[in-house]
């Protein structure tokens, strides 16, 4: 059986066109939320988000990168830069009370800050990469928790303070990831946007049914060019390799959490024939289906080597 995706309700990218986010009683916003939530959708915002994870395995969607998410993982999102992190190893009826820690703030306090303290622009390489997405590497989760807690359980001057001391933390760490190839702009217009975002729900939690432009098109009320032009600024991918990525994705998840043959999986995450799949599973990983599943169950069997 394929793993549940995300079945949060599909809402705009910019809820409906634009995520605001009120800032007029603190400059840094600091909130949390289990799963399933409405919360929990493609969308992007103007500030920068500083999201950690706390439980659920599934795919992080990061302007145009698609990767696997667990808890301990802390990311760094830019401005505008498009996100969704869609829990995909258990079913809606087993729902989690904390999943998401996250800390919002803007490009105006970065800026106001570095010209009051000359000292932090310093950071200037991170915010940099954070238009492309951040992952740290490595980073202790038990750390990172404790650092949001204080931010999330004070207020004021103090919260501040403690915002300032994380955010030194994190530029100091050494393994940061970009993420995301394509640097994303948002598509002219607020109704594209939103159009556009309804698309690319859809793909994400429908990935395995016949999806073809024509009809992501229609559903968007756009021309196939229109559509193919927005779509790729939305999400700096062409259509079928967004489709593509999601499914690929999809499947490294079953191979890795299930025995379901490779052929099995093929089918279930929407691809017409075991060439194809194979074809293109090996252009994105540079290895087969089968050679995936193997090293990913023998880093396992090191992990739990490594705590006995």
């Amino acid at each position: 059986m394929a793993a549940q995706s995300c079945g949060c309700r599909t809402l705009s990218l910019f809820r409906p066109e634009f995520e605001y986010i009120d800032r007029t009683e603190t400059s840094v916003r600091y909130l949390e939320h289990g799963w399933p939530t409405e919360l929990c959708r493609w969308h992007s915002h103007p500030e920068y988000e500083l999201h950690l994870i706390m439980a659920t395995r599934g795919e992080a969607f990061i302007g145009d990168f698609i990767g696997p998410f667990e808890p301990g993982g802390l990311y760094l999102t830019g401005p505008d830069v498009p996100h969704n992190w869609v829990t995909m190893d258990r079913p809606e009826t087993e729902p989690v009370a904390l999943r998401d820690m996250v800390i919002q703030f803007s490009q105006d306090s970065i800026d106001h800050l570095t010209r009051a303290f000359p000292e932090f622009a310093q950071m200037r390489p991170m915010w940099d990469l954070a238009r492309a997405g951040i992952r740290f590497e490595g980073f202790d989760p038990t750390f990172a928790r404790g650092h949001f807690q204080r931010i999330r359980d004070t207020r004021g001057a103090e919260r501040i303070a403690a915002f300032l001391r994380l955010l030194v933390r994190i530029d100091e760490h050494a393994e940061k990831r970009p993420l995301s190839v394509v640097r994303v702009v948002r598509p002219e217009g607020s109704a594209k946007q939103s159009r556009i975002a309804t698309v690319i729900d859809h793909i994400t939690q429908n990935y395995a049914e016949d999806l073809s432009l024509q009809q992501m098109a229609e559903m968007a009320g756009m021309s196939a060019t229109a559509f193919s032009r927005n779509f790729q600024k939305a999400t700096g991918s062409r259509f079928v390799e967004f489709v593509n990525r999601v499914r690929i994705a999809q499947a490294c998840i079953l191979l890795s959490a299930t025995d379901e043959p490779v052929s099995g999986i093929c089918f279930d995450t929407g691809f017409q024939n075991l060439a194809n799949f194979n074809r293109r599973f090996l252009k994105m990983k540079q290895v087969t289906p089968s050679a995936y599943r193997a090293s990913m169950r023998a880093g396992l069997m090191q992990k739990w080597k490594g705590t006995e």
